[in-house]
């Protein structure tokens, strides 16, 4: 019965529109079978206050939801449904997921796909049954989860099947997964909740401190696109910056640095670097020696901090390069996976599991 659901699974397989998903804190990337990343939204769902109903027919997610944090009326709640990487909210990220498969199979959806999901490595069991429960209830007719560096490893077009070390550090929004590879499987690995959302965290908390000036986490975050640095690289420049007085109440506007910027961010910093020593630390001899040739490959958002991957190779001297398009690494390695299903569904979990 069991090699009879295989085979028909193979076969739907053919008229699915098979996916893959970077379920990410900050932003969740759709990856389809044979066509690509179609979307790339930030994890927001815009709901009715007091219920869990989304707004705007089930369609107030990503993008729309997103230009709602911070500015809603009494009547609604922006939300994300995710943190530090894992399910916060199981019904609201359902809804997420059914929008963004739905978004992404269209209307002509016969068939219900298969869904490839990328998960951080540190996650409990309970925690992956609700990405699995959350899925299957979204409408995905397979689960199948896959660790996020490994997504990131294939994504980043690292050789980690092959019998020698390939490291990656993931910086998400929630989380950062450090890993060295080998052999198609995690050899050593670290995931600590600390990532982009402290890096946003981190500057709020320095504009409170310094200025006395309350910012919202937008505006948080675009101080750390435009003018956030690891390490002293470029020109130094300034940055205008609006936000609350804390003292008067009122509105008010500031110059900030990219010298204090660059200072209010070094406790995350300083965290994920400890978390790569460590992993480095645990790495058998044969594996840290392939890593002097290799080096480590920066995958994720938080990759693109200005000097980071400077600041790593100051503190391990060892070469580090930040992946072409970090941002789509876990997402191109969920299609990959897609991609070679039949070949790689032994070392991925599955719904299919508990059968």
């Amino acid at each position: 019965m069991e090699g009879f659901l295989l085979v028909l699974d193979r076969l739907l397989g053919w008229f699915s529109v098979d996916m893959g998903i970077d379920l990410g804190t900050c932003n969740t990337l759709v990856a389809v079978r044979g066509e690509g990343i179609l979307l790339n939204e930030p994890s927001v769902v815009a709901v009715r206050k007091g219920t869990n109903r989304v707004l705007n027919n089930g369609n107030a997610v990503g993008i729309q939801a997103k230009e709602m944090l911070g500015k809603t009326p009494g009547s609604i709640s922006a939300i994300r449904p995710l943190k530090d990487g894992v399910i916060s909210d199981f019904e609201i990220t359902e809804a997420m997921l059914a929008y963004f498969i739905r978004k992404a199979t269209g209307r002509a959806r016969i068939i219900s796909p298969r869904v490839v999901i990328a998960v951080p490595s540190g996650i409990t069991a309970v925690e992956k049954r609700a990405v699995l429960d959350s899925a299957e209830r979204a409408g995905a007719r397979r689960v199948y989860l896959v660790e996020e560096p490994m997504a990131a490893g294939i994504g980043a077009g690292l050789p980690i099947a092959e019998p020698t070390a390939s490291m990656v550090v993931d910086i998400g929004g929630g989380t950062t997964e450090v890993a060295i590879m080998s052999l198609a499987d995690i050899a050593t690995c670290e995931s600590v909740r600390v990532a982009g959302d402290d890096f946003d965290e981190a500057i709020i908390h320095h504009m409170k401190k310094t200025y006395n000036l309350t910012i919202g986490e937008q505006t948080s975050e675009r101080i750390k696109i435009e003018i956030g640095s690891a390490a002293k690289v470029g020109e130094e420049t300034t940055m205008e910056v609006r936000g609350r007085d804390n003292l008067t109440g009122l509105p008010r506007k500031t110059e900030v640095t990219t010298e204090e910027i660059r200072e209010a961010l070094q406790e995350p910093i300083r965290s994920i670097i400890d978390a790569v020593k460590r992993t480095l630390e645990r790495a058998e001899p044969e594996l840290a020696a392939d890593l002097v040739d290799n080096g480590i490959c920066l995958v994720g958002g938080g990759a693109l901090l200005r000097g980071l991957d400077v600041v790593i190779n100051q503190e391990t001297g060892l070469d580090v390069r930040v992946a072409d398009d970090p941002l789509t690494c876990v997402a191109r390695g969920t299609s990959i996976y897609l991609e070679n299903l039949e070949d790689w569904k032994s070392t991925m979990e599955s719904d299919v599991d508990d059968l």
